[in-house]
């Protein structure tokens, strides 16, 4: 039986339409491949919680959950589990993002992630962020 592991992701929009992505650091599998953040959902959180849980830690911002708007998911095999990713879209945050876990932090425009090198998940939402901005 494949276990799935829930992960979730977050499109910041700034002002101009740009999203920001964070570059995987040295030594984390997938290391220096560029990703929207957020992390896995912890036993007892809620997608949401989990998400501005993860936007704390990894960039030291603060958001609300009626800020976050799903947007779609990814659904990835992933060796013995599967990945289903929810990927949700904030334009409104406190604070400015800073790479606390990344190498770097990057804002682009959605046409240009695909000349970025991503995690196979992240790619199938490009399109869809494409569409929505």
């Amino acid at each position: 039986m494949i276990s799935p592991l829930f992960v979730v992701a977050v499109a910041l929009i700034d002002a101009d339409g740009r999203v920001l992505l964070q570059q995987r650091p040295p030594g984390k599998a997938m290391a220096d491949l560029w990703e929207f953040p957020g992390g896995k959902v912890e036993a007892g959180e809620t997608p949401e919680s989990a998400l501005i849980r993860e936007l704390e830690e990894e960039l030291g911002i603060h958001t609300h959950a009626s800020c976050l708007a799903p947007a779609t998911f990814a659904s990835e095999p992933l060796g013995d589990r599967h990945l289903l990713l929810l990927l949700y879209v904030c334009r409104k945050w406190e604070g400015v993002p800073h790479p606390h876990h990344a190498t770097a932090l990057k804002w682009v425009r959605p046409a240009q992630m695909y000349a970025l090198s991503m995690p196979p998940a992240d790619l199938p939402l490009i399109g869809i962020l494409e569409a929505l901005l």
